[in-house]
């Protein structure tokens, strides 16, 4: 009961939230700040996604811009191909394009673009897991390969003048269903929409690391060994977190490119996926609200460092991460948590392993027979 209660109060906080960045927001911040603030909202998304498997499940992902990327192109396409009937988007032209490429033609639909924001990501991480996980590569060498991942990623779509604008990416949106992409009442519905989604992907979250299942995923992150001995193959847990983190960060990257106007191989750096490493630890890793909370932070004090000390911004970042990497190593969140700060308490299901329940209470009884 008591359990429920709690459960029924973070609702009642996440839904107060969302109503006064739905409500209140719009109406205290100008038009810029608005759109600025979406922004971030998004890649707090990606954040949420990252804090799935890498705070709950132990998974240091450095290359989360690839599915990122993915998403904001498949969101990007289907606008590209706003355009009159029987002509290619305006890129094109420019490098001789005489024909719609073959895989284009689908993101006439927009059901399968918003498909594939979601399944392209998804089952990119899935396959990759399902690679990296079967041969039991784990730590240092997952980062690694995700890290290689990435690279191969940036350099394809930076090569691709032809399929999509090389470095310059897909830019200058026109309409999406007959409404200007740029207008103000149009980037105030996606702006909402962020808030929505952002409230959704922390349920989902929440969910899955709630119960038997988040359990077992940590005891997986702390001794996978263990969980591996007490009939539980980590394998299939460890790609399914990994493919819905992919989804997960396929549907920021869309939400992203719909407020910036565009998207281009930037989002497959490797210093952005490193920057999302980066929200997670200031905030507070498998703490989900703490990757909220490191990303609006880190966020807008670069963009307010940037606008003031523009050519030494990046030290006061990497300062900020030096700081609470030293004096804050459980994040913003965790130090909260540590102070018994009611908002933030650690959940008391958390603390135990169900999954390996049934292990320990086989010990217990082989010692008992012993003694």
């Amino acid at each position: 009961m008591k359990k429920k209660g709690g459960r029924l109060i973070e609702v009642g906080v996440v839904v107060a939230i969302a109503l006064v960045l739905i409500l209140i927001m719009p109406v205290m911040l100008t038009e810029f700040r608005l759109n600025l603030l979406g922004r971030f909202l998004s890649l707090a998304i990606v954040a949420l996604g990252i804090d799935l498997i890498w705070g709950y499940t132990g998974l240091l992902s450095l290359g989360h811009g690839i599915f990122f990327g993915l998403g904001g192109y498949a969101i990007a396409m289907y606008l590209k191909l706003q355009v009159p009937s029987g002509e290619l988007p305006d890129f094109m032209g420019l490098y001789g394009v005489t024909e719609l490429p073959w895989f284009w033609q689908p993101f006439y639909f927009f059901p399968v673009a918003v498909a594939a924001v979601v399944i392209i990501p998804g089952l990119l991480a899935g396959l990759l897991g399902y690679l990296v996980f079967r041969n039991r590569i784990k730590g240092v060498y997952f980062s690694i390969l995700t890290q290689a991942a990435i690279i191969v990623f940036f350099n394809f779509f930076n090569g691709q003048q032809q399929l999509f604008n090389g470095t310059n990416g897909l830019i200058d949106f026109t309409t999406l269903f007959g409404a200007t992409v740029s207008d103000a009442k149009t980037q105030f519905v996606f702006y909402v929409l962020t808030v929505v989604f952002l409230a959704v992907t922390y349920g989902v979250c929440r969910w899955l690391t709630s119960g038997r299942f988040g359990r077992l995923l940590i005891a997986i992150r702390d001794d996978e060994n263990r969980v591996r001995f007490s009939g539980y193959d980590p394998t299939d847990f460890k790609v399914l977190v990994f493919a819905v983190s992919g989804a997960i960060a396929g549907i920021a990257g869309a939400f992203y490119t719909l407020q910036s106007g565009s998207v281009s191989p930037r989002a497959m750096d490797i210093a952005f996926s490193i920057e999302m490493v980066i929200w997670v630890a200031v905030g507070g890793r498998a703490t989900l609200i703490g990757a909220i909370v490191g990303t609006l932070l880190v966020n807008y004090a670069r963009a307010f460092l940037s606008e003031q000390f523009a050519e030494i911004w990046l030290f006061f970042q990497g300062a900020l991460f030096l700081i609470v990497v030293t004096v804050l190593p459980d994040g913003i969140v965790g130090w909260l948590r540590n102070q018994d700060f009611p908002l933030f308490k650690r959940r008391q299901e958390i603390a135990t392993y169900p999954a390996l329940e049934e292990d320990a209470q086989v010990q217990h009884e082989r010692e008992n027979i012993r003694n």
